[in-house]
């Protein structure tokens, strides 16, 4: 196998469920001992059984030796107990710290990953791998861990225990083993594609649904009801269908399993019957047979049970290995020694998966200037922004910060020196007064309610019920689009970075309003660099500098009285723009 085969393989289901048990895995070894000791102490009331069964035949009336057999099944069935209890424990208690362990480094995780990475998955994919699929892991590391191994182990021993006594009543005990293998290959034919549609079934229902519920507006106001409706009442039957066909077609091959399986006396009865009458078997072994062989396939049956958890695991420990294994930024750990704070890019081009959209972008951003992102949609404005905030890696090219690259900048530092914020920036459940608290988490109350006034959103939270204590609600949601824009800039506010990035951040936001903000802002961000992507160029005309972008290129920079001479695309777009405005201002 090639070097680069090797370094593509990825671990398999085994190497990952290991590496995840980490530092845990004595307990779970443990647990496997006490599991197998569990399972050996419920097979001893059998064998005492047995020894009872011989004393009642040979006639011994000694009540004290039945009394003693009497007590060890009752330690049989108390060991039984007690180590299954504290094997399930021990596994429980690790599964549960893995649990957390593996939620933590997903976390960790999407914090290396390139954001576009995050911003580009959508979020409920996270969220049902980071819970769902997460809690998945549970019944195989708690249950089938310990269980099965234990399951398996001590047929195995009564097996051999078997043939020690008389290797033919074994090897008859063993005679619904075939049948049981044959029916358990006709319930697990094609189990892993079958799965793997059961779980894309699911996924389509739940993003039926999730799109029922979010666009129920919509779907009432233009009439959509019915449509819609059928919709997600198809992927839930379909859902359903899949599964109940699924059973059907291996209801007689389980139904077969588990009424032959167990059925060992079937063949141990008559066999032994004949030996004994041939006087090549004992009485007393004869019994000991009958009773051990009816412990031999009941562990197996609940083994088996656990096979469909093994199965599934693979796929579920996939998804979240698909995760932990995205390629993350590189980045060093010590802090980078700038020459200021201009900003450069430098032949950059960056594509989205295979679609080139930036091609040999040059643009020179000074320390303490604004500079503004405008063009045609789908330009590549907010691709320049990101790749600057380093949410992605240039493909060609590089950008520089006080002459250093991006690459050679520690996230932390970089975070320090950006503060970003979007159209659609998340809001926490939590009080408005914590979320601006966020841009600096040691600022003081007087400090946020500064920030409050110069980013405009002052006034209007003091007109909210609890005012700076009011809640804004899951993403913001009890809040109106501006008033949260305006919040989220008074967090970049806060922040106090040098530089300052605003991708369409006042788009929800009326002229007037805006108009107020980016006075604020102005005033707020002097010495400072702003990078401004707007929709409206009135409010950018007194940038230090405008480029303009179009199909992921600059097609021109310079100041507004200069574009307008010297860029028609740029004196276009002014034109739009400003009869767009005279016909809104003429409506009112």
């Amino acid at each position: 196998m090639s070097k680069e085969k090797l370094q593509s393989k990825k671990p398999g289901t085994t190497a990952r469920l290991a590496e995840y048990a980490g530092e845990h895995r004595k307990e779970y070894v443990l647990s496997v001992v006490l599991a197998i000791l569990g399972v050996g102490a419920g097979m001893v009331p059998y064998y005492a059984v047995s020894r009872m069964i011989l004393l009642l035949l040979e006639e011994n009336k000694e009540y004290r030796v039945y009394l003693i057999w009497g007590g060890v099944m009752a330690l049989g069935f108390l060991g039984k107990a007690v180590f299954h209890n504290i094997s399930t424990t021990m596994s429980h208690k690790a599964t549960f710290a893995v649990i957390s362990e593996i939620r933590r480094r997903i976390g960790k995780k999407l914090k290396r990953v390139p954001m576009g990475y995050v911003l580009d998955t959508p979020s409920g994919k996270f969220k049902n791998i980071m819970v769902e699929k997460v809690d998945s892991i549970e019944p195989t590391l708690a249950h089938v861990l310990p269980e099965m191994t234990s399951n398996l182990l001590i047929p195995i021993a009564i097996v051999i225990y078997l043939f020690a006594i008389d290797w033919r009543m074994a090897l008859i005990s063993l005679i619904t083993l075939p049948v049981g293998a044959v029916c358990y290959m006709g319930m697990m034919k094609d189990y892993e594609p079958r799965f793997a549609e059961y779980v894309r079934v699911g996924q389509h229902m739940n993003a039926t649904a999730v799109e029922y519920i979010n666009g129920i507006e919509v779907i009432k106001a233009f009439g959509q009801s019915a449509s819609s409706y059928n919709k997600f009442t198809d992927a839930v039957r379909h859902n359903a269908n899949y599964g109940l066909d699924w059973m059907k077609e291996v209801q007689l091959y389980f139904s077969m399993g588990i009424g032959i399986w167990p059925a060992v006396l079937i063949g141990v009865l008559p066999a032994g019957c004949i030996f004994y009458r041939g006087g090549s078997l004992t009485a007393g072994d004869f019994i000991t047979i009958m009773i051990l062989a009816l412990g031999i396939m009941s562990p197996l049956l609940s083994a088996m049970y656990y096979t469909d958890d093994l199965a599934k695991i693979g796929i579920i420990v996939g998804e979240i290995g698909e995760v932990l294994e995205v390629k993350e930024q590189e980045r060093p750990e010590n802090r980078a020694s700038l020459k200021g704070l201009d900003i450069k890019l430098n032949n950059v081009t960056f594509g989205y998966k295979e679609k080139e959209v930036l091609h040999g972008v040059n643009l020179s951003l000074p320390a303490g200037t604004v500079t503004a992102l405008v063009g045609p949609s789908g330009g590549g404005k907010s691709t320049i922004a990101k790749l600057i905030a380093s949410f992605w890696d240039v493909t060609t090219g590089s950008i520089t910060i006080g002459s250093v690259n991006l690459n050679n900048i520690p996230q932390a530092q970089l975070m320090e020196l950006i503060a970003y914020v979007a159209q659609d920036n998340y809001l926490f459940d939590q009080s408005i007064l914590d979320n601006i608290r966020l841009g600096n988490p040691k600022a003081t109350d007087e400090q946020v309610i500064e920030a409050a006034k110069a980013s405009g959103c002052h006034e209007f939270i003091l007109g909210l019920e609890n005012g700076y204590d009011t809640i804004a609600g899951g993403a913001g949601g009890h809040l109106s689009g501006g008033e949260r824009q305006r919040i989220t800039i008074a967090r970049a506010m806060l922040k106090n970075a040098p530089i300052i990035i605003l991708d369409e951040a006042t788009a929800y936001t009326d002229p007037e309003n805006e108009a107020v903000i980016q006075k604020a802002v102005a005033r707020l961000v002097e010495g400072k660099t702003l990078i401004v992507i707007a929709h409206r160029l009135s409010t950018i005309t007194d940038s230090d500098q405008i480029a303009v972008i179009k199909s992921g290129q600059v097609a021109g920079a310079g100041t507004h009285e200069e574009l307008l001479q010297s860029n028609p695309l740029y004196s276009e777009l002014w034109q739009a723009h400003i009869s767009s405005k005279d016909r809104i201002e003429g409506g009112q």
